[in-house]
C-alpha cells in the first residue's frame, strides 16, 4: 500500500542517511523490590551496561524473550523513568543530562507508537483531538494551523479526515486505530519513531497493511525506526539492522541479513530455530536446538555470561568474565559478546554440471 497526501518537513534534527542518529552507551536502568514494611529487599536489573546506535534513515530491530529488557530500554530512552546511568545521544545531545523544558524539546523528536492502540487512545476524545493532542501540548501554531495539520497527517496515514476525525476510538477497527497512533506520533515531525510491538495486537492482513505504511513514510520523511517485536520474521522483515537482547544485555547486533544468515551466539541461533520453515521438507544446513529452559530471574541474573545457564557451549570462562561485543570475522558492524560465537556455516555446495 502506497500513502497518499502532503509529506510534511523533515525532522529538524534529522541528519545525512547513515550518520548516528540515537546513540544508547552504557546504559543500566535497574528499580528496586521492597518488602512489606517498605525497605529495599532487592533489585530487578532490567537493562545491564547496552549501547547501541540508530542511523539516520535506517530500521533497527530488537528481539529477545519476554522480560528480555526490551520495553524497558525504549522507555530509557525517553527518560520515562531516567535510566541509572549511561547516556542518550540524539543528534550529539545527550538526553539524561537534561532536565525540565529542554529535555521536552528534545522529546518531541522521539515518538512512540505502543503495542495496544485502544490502550494509548483516550476513548473519550475524538481521532481529531488525539492527533491534535501533542501539537497543543507544545503550542504549536494557531488551532486553525493545528486542525490543518491534523487532516494532514491522517491523509498521509490513509485516514479520510473528514470520515474519521469525528470518530471515537471505539468506532475503529484495529488496523485504523493503530493509524490514528501513527498520525499521533507524526504529527510533531519526529526524527525517531520507536514501535513497540506495534503490530502485535493486528491480524495479520492488517500487519502487512501497517508495516507497508511505515516502510512508505520512512521513504518520505526520512524516518528512522526503532522496531520493537517477539516475531522475528517479522523483524527480519523490516529491519535493516537487527539487535538481540537477553536479560538486559546485548547478545548480537549486526545487519538483519548477516545476522539471520549466519547468527554468531547460541541465543540467537536459538531463537531462530524456532521459526517455522517455510519447507517443512528442507533441511538445515546443520542441527540446531532451540533455546532450552526457562531464563534467570533478573533479581538475580547469572554471574559472567547471562546466557550461561542455558548455553549448550557454556564453559568456565562463561561464569567469570562477562564477554564484550567484538566484531565477527573481522566485521565492525556485526558483533557478538559471546566467549565461543559460533563457527560460520559453509554455503551449500553447488553441484557441477557434467560436460555434454
Amino acid at each position: 500500500m502506497t500513502v497518499t497526501g502532503p509529506a510534511p518537513a523533515r525532522s529538524p534534527v534529522a541528519t545525512a542517511p547513515g550518520e548516528v542518529l540515537l546513540a544508547a552507551r552504557h546504559l543500566v536502568q535497574e528499580f528496586p523490590v521492597r518488602d512489606r514494611s517498605g525497605l529495599r529487599s532487592a533489585v530487578v536489573h532490567a537493562v545491564s551496561d547496552v549501547s547501541f546506535e540508530v542511523r539516520a534513515g535506517e530500521t533497527l530491530g530488537i528481539v529477545g524473550e519476554t522480560g528480555s529488557g526490551k520495553s524497558t530500554l525504549a522507555r530509557a530512552l525517553f527518560q520515562a523513568p531516567r535510566p541509572k546511568s549511561g547516556e542518550v545521544l540524539l543528534a550529539g545531545q545527550d538526553l539524561v543530562r537534561l532536565r525540565g523544558k529542554a529535555l521536552l524539546g528534545a522529546r518531541r523528536h522521539l515518538q512512540m507508537v505502543f503495542q495496544d492502540p485502544f490502550g494509548s487512545l483516550d476513548p473519550r476524545w475524538r481521532v481529531s483531538d488525539l492527533v491534535e493532542e501533542p501539537l497543543a501540548c507544545y503550542r504549536v501554531g494557531s488551532k486553525g494551523e493545528r486542525r490543518r495539520r491534523v487532516a494532514e497527517v491522517l491523509e498521509l496515514v490513509g485516514l479520510d479526515p473528514g470520515v474519521f476525525g469525528g470518530r471515537k476510538p471505539r468506532q475503529l477497527s484495529g488496523g485504523q486505530a493503530q493509524r490514528v497512533a501513527i498520525a499521533r506520533a507524526l504529527a510533531l515531525e519526529p526524527a525517531l519513531v520507536v514501535c513497540d510491538e506495534a503490530v502485535s495486537s493486528l491480524d495479520v492482513l492488517v500487519q502487512a497493511q501497517v508495516l507497508n505504511l511505515f516502510e512508505d513514510l520512512r521513504e518520505r520523511l526520512g524516518l528512522s525506526y526503532l522496531f520493537i517485536a517477539h516475531d522475528l520474521s517479522l523483524v527480519k522483515q523490516v529491519s535493516d539492522r537487527v539487535a538481540v537482547l537477553y536479560l538486559g544485555r546485548l547478545c548480537e547486533v549486526g545487519p538483519a541479513a548477516a545476522v539471520y544468515g549466519r547468527p554468531a551466539h547460541p541465543y540467537t541461533e536459538g531463537l531462530l530455530a524456532s521459526i517455522p520453515p517455510p519447507d517443512p521438507d528442507a533441511g538445515r544446513s546443520r542441527t540446531v536446538v532451540g533455546v532450552q529452559g526457562e531464563p534467570p530471574s533478573p533479581i538475580d541474573p547469572p554471574s559472567g555470561c547471562r546466557f550461561r545457564t542455558r548455553c549448550p557451549r557454556a564453559e568456565a570462562r562463561c561464569a567469570a568474565e562477562p564477554p564484550e561485543l567484538a566484531a565477527v570475522d573481522g566485521d565492525p558492524d556485526h558483533q557478538v559478546a559471546c566467549h565461543f560465537p559460533l563457527p560460520a556455516v559453509p554455503p551449500p555446495s553447488t553441484p557441477v554440471p557434467s560436460g555434454p
